[in-house]
């Protein structure tokens, strides 16, 4: 029997369309539970389930619309809405400098690499890459490394919290400040540092910032050494993550999915071995990947990586202390005229360099303010350069018309293209199960929407 609708009422018809597994229902109008209930039919129950947000920040920017059948997840999306920072558009209205301001607040917790490869494409354009000292580049890697070990534990504390481990969280942020502190002993702050910039770095490290990090490593080293010892062998953590959250190497690829997540299905894809950058080539480091393509796996990925960029570290403050020289390009013309310092007002340029431009040299002065105000022409072309963030890899792509300022800046984030597995990740599995998926993604909102 077959049956149809006119004019929003339903009518069965017998007849040659009659289905050994049931009845074809065609409705057009009215009341679905009114015109099921015309038929005598029950409509399957169906539960929608809106998860999140959980957090002030994510008010409207990430909604995982789940469709349960009891405790399965039959359909899992995530709803993704706007951030409103406008970061990509107020960078066309901002000389090339000031942009590295606005890029490092994308992903808050990676900001060092939202301004290394902003910064890089910008030189591209420029045509200055090899032009850059080398000691430059050494401390564009420390700041990297520093900021991915920082970026793992958020991952690793906030996920423990999210399955009930506070202490995984308390024992995270512990070995977390240790970094900041480090951070903010070289740039002035914690975050949103504005350090890296085009043709180097904002300053060099100040004095006795190399023995504050070799203090730090072996402490944050036995930090990772006590997160180990909490999760990797833990039989509630196995049996909260082993087979959650699985995702093949061919999802992977389909999806564009990179970072932790793809080195669980055990293709070492790292930007740093593939397309060295910042000298990258010239340290000692494995890339780590695992087999299993789950959420246990991305976070053995995750501690894993910590050690070997603490390695990174070591062999980096070695390289600084063995070779002094310049943190900035030697060209002028595009070289930021500062010689920073720590005053009593903050950080700022230092009271000689200031001596010197309003006291020695009325070109110097005039240079200044014109760099600063205007800032420096990049010719017409454009660039992209990507860099392996602690979320997968980080693209910027920019364009210029040959003003002082961004013709168009655009980011490939990795949480905007991680969030794609979301459904192949949870469909199928259980509900306490998306917590632990989208958690082994680790998105970051800030870079999501820019």
């Amino acid at each position: 029997m077959a049956t149809h609708t006119q004019g929003g009422r339903v009518h069965a018809t017998p007849g040659a369309d009659d289905l050994a597994e049931g009845r074809i229902v065609n409705v057009q109008g009215g009341d679905w539970d009114q015109e099921m209930g015309e038929l005598g039919m029950n409509p399957e129950e169906r539960i929608v389930l809106n998860m999140g947000p959980q957090h002030p920040s994510t008010h409207g920017v990430l909604r995982l619309i789940l469709e349960l059948d009891g405790e399965t997840v039959t359909e899992a999306r995530a709803g993704i809405g706007y951030l409103h920072t406008g970061i990509e558009k107020n960078m066309e209205f901002r000389t090339w400098t000031q942009g590295v301001t606005f890029c490092t607040r994308m992903d808050y917790l990676t900001p060092m690499f939202q301004e290394a490869a902003y910064c890089l494409a910008v030189e591209k354009v420029l045509g200055i890459t090899d032009d850059i000292p080398e000691r430059a580049s050494a401390i564009r890697v420390l700041m990297m490394e520093l900021t991915r070990i920082s970026s793992h534990l958020i991952c690793l504390g906030t996920g423990g919290m999210e399955m009930g481990a506070t202490t995984i969280m308390t024992i995270s942020f512990r070995e977390r400040e240790r970094i900041l502190s480090v951070i903010e002993n070289v740039t002035g702050l914690r975050m949103n540092n504005a350090y890296i910039r085009p043709g180097g770095v904002a300053q060099d490290l100040p004095h006795g910032a190399i023995d504050k990090i070799r203090e730090m490593v072996p402490q944050v080293r036995k930090g990772i050494g006590e997160l180990e010892k909490l999760l990797l062998e833990n039989p509630i953590l196995k049996g909260r993550t082993k087979r959650v959250g699985e995702l093949s190497l061919t999802g992977c690829t389909a999806l564009g999915i990179t970072g932790p997540v793809l080195r669980s299905t055990g293709l070492p894809h790292d930007l740093r071995k593939l397309t060295p950058y910042c000298g990258y080539d010239k340290y000692d480091f494995e890339v780590i990947t695992r087999t299993g393509a789950d959420a246990y796996d991305r976070l053995a990925i995750r501690l894993a990586e910590m050690r070997e960029s603490l390695k990174i570290v070591e062999q980096v403050t070695d390289e600084l202390q063995r070779n002094p020289g310049p943190v900035m390009v030697a060209d002028k013309r595009v070289a930021w005229p500062s010689q920073l310092a720590v005053g009593g007002d903050g950080m700022g340029n230092s009271l000689d360099h200031i001596r010197e431009i309003m006291g020695t040299s009325m070109e110097a002065l005039i240079h200044h303010f014109k760099l600063v105000t205007e800032g420096f022409r990049v010719p017409p072309g454009q660039a992209y350069v990507a860099v392996e963030s602690p979320k997968g890899e980080l693209g910027c792509h920019v364009v210029s018309d040959g003003g002082t300022r961004p013709y168009r800046a655009h980011f490939r984030d990795p949480s905007f293209n991680n969030l794609q597995a979301v459904a192949a990740m949870c469909e199928g599995g259980n509900l306490a199960d998306v917590i632990v998926a989208v958690a082994s993604i680790d998105p970051v909102m800030g870079g999501v929407d820019r």
